[in-house]
């Protein structure tokens, strides 16, 4: 393993709850290393950070590493399976609906007339 990735994977364990499902990738082409990182879905958060400053710490980090080196370092983030949106339509599928009907996009007026009590 290279230095680049042991350094990435130290760093995403030490901040996530599950360290066992921390999974990196390293491939090299004419842009540079790349390395993908998996996580499990309920660290998402914790890796990308409020307004994502956390995961562009992470990458500068990682260029830091990379210019040691001479090396071009990207960080690519996989979503999880089970993400945001599938853990979404998996409880409303799963807490009796049925169906998940289409709805029509309200206008503005109708979505203020929503928010008054």
């Amino acid at each position: 393993m290279q230095e680049d990735q042991q350094f990435l994977e130290t760093l995403v364990k030490s901040l996530v709850d599950h360290p066992e499902s921390v999974k990196t990738n390293r491939t090299v082409d004419e842009m540079g290393v790349l390395l993908t990182l998996d996580v499990h879905a309920e660290d998402m958060g914790k890796i990308i950070g409020r307004s994502g400053n956390t995961a562009k710490a992470i990458r500068t980090l990682l260029r830091v590493v990379g210019m040691k080196h001479d090396a071009r370092v990207n960080l690519k983030i996989n979503e999880p399976e089970g993400g945001r949106v599938s853990q979404e339509m998996a409880t409303s599928m799963s807490s009796g609906a049925d169906e998940v009907q289409a709805t029509e996009p309200k206008s503005l007026d109708q979505a203020i007339d929503d928010l008054k009590i």
